[in-house]
């Protein structure tokens, strides 16, 4: 393996595990203050560059295989995504019995969206009296219809509702 490829190898694989430890730590508590970057002894380098390598040398040949590299970066996804859950399992257990209460699994349901009705009324109350009635509704969706029936045949076919922007 060329130095080139090698430093390649090594660098991905400190970036990519540094990043999975730094998300990892930020799932299980707050970040704290950024620390003052310290400088780095190239021979201190080498060795966790060395180390990030042998975790993903899973033969240990000496030659990251794509299988190995496809591997290890599905270990890594796992292993996140575990901690993920753990974090916020912890959230939402409250009391700490180990346990999620309904109450407490309850959280995880997002508020329901703002509503909307504004955008509506702008586009379909076509005399602005803050109410849209079934002739404003029907104009309003008429016109799109109009404009989607490409070939004004009456039908609005599945190419033109794709050429118009609609997968169906």
């Amino acid at each position: 393996m060329s130095r080139t490829t090698w430093v390649t190898i090594a660098l991905f694989g400190a970036m990519s595990a540094g990043t999975a430890h730094s998300q990892q730590k930020a799932a299980v508590a707050p970040a704290p203050a950024p620390a003052v970057q310290q400088p780095i002894a190239r021979a201190q380098f080498i060795r966790e560059m060395d180390t990030e390598f042998n975790k993903i040398d899973a033969d240990k040949n000496r030659q990251l295989s794509r299988i190995e590299i496809d591997q290890f970066q599905k270990l890594q996804a796992i292993a996140q995504a575990q901690s993920r859950n753990r974090s916020l399992f912890a959230q939402l257990d409250a009391d700490r019995n180990g346990q999620l209460s309904q109450a407490e699994f309850a959280k995880l349901t997002p508020p329901p969206p703002t509503a909307g009705a504004q955008q509506m009324l702008t586009r379909m109350d076509s005399n602005r009296d803050n109410q849209v009635s079934q002739i404003e509704y029907r104009a309003s969706t008429l016109v799109n219809f109009d404009r989607l029936d490409a070939d004004k045949d009456g039908y609005v076919s599945p190419a033109e509702m794709k050429a118009g922007g609609i997968g169906r």
